[in-house]
């Protein structure tokens, strides 16, 4: 199943990728060997953490192969004039204004205005226009949105 995703959601994931498999296994590799310095490893507490660090590096490097594998990059549509993956969408609702960006599901980040493009909201907005009022419903109820400016 490809998962879709931004060009710059994707380079995120790369970065973090090749981080993690040079500074970050270098730096749990170096505590290992510290650790081992230490002599009995049996009850070694610097060693267990250091080796549960490598397992939990070793599975999100795991993770971040199996995402980038599977994702297809959605390039935007400039000619488009309605809201797509990518898309920074500005709005307004309940009297007050807030901007938000279209994103695939593994870059959503709604704490920094980032939502994907599966949920609710992030479906609702797709194909919509500057001008368009839509409701989404949400768990607080329904919310009106009007569509001031797509980019």
């Amino acid at each position: 199943m490809s998962r879709l995703i931004t060009k710059e959601g994707l380079k995120k994931l790369k970065d973090e990728l090749e981080e993690r498999r040079t500074k970050v296994r270098q730096e749990i590799a170096q505590a290992i060997k510290e650790a081992k310095e230490q002599g009995d490893l049996s009850e070694n507490a610097e060693y267990s953490e250091a080796k549960r660090q490598q397992n939990e590096n070793e599975t999100r490097i795991a993770e971040l192969e199996m995402i980038i594998k599977d994702s297809q990059v959605v390039e935007r549509n400039d000619k488009s004039k309605g809201i797509q993956m990518g898309s920074k969408v500005k709005v307004k609702f309940n009297g007050s204004e807030m901007e938000f960006q279209i994103v695939g599901s593994n870059e959503a980040d709604p704490g920094n205005f980032k939502i994907s493009n599966e949920s609710p909201m992030g479906k609702a907005f797709m194909d919509k226009e500057r001008g368009d009022k839509i409701e989404v419903e949400t768990p607080g109820g329904r919310v009106k949105y009007s569509i001031l400016d797509v980019k």
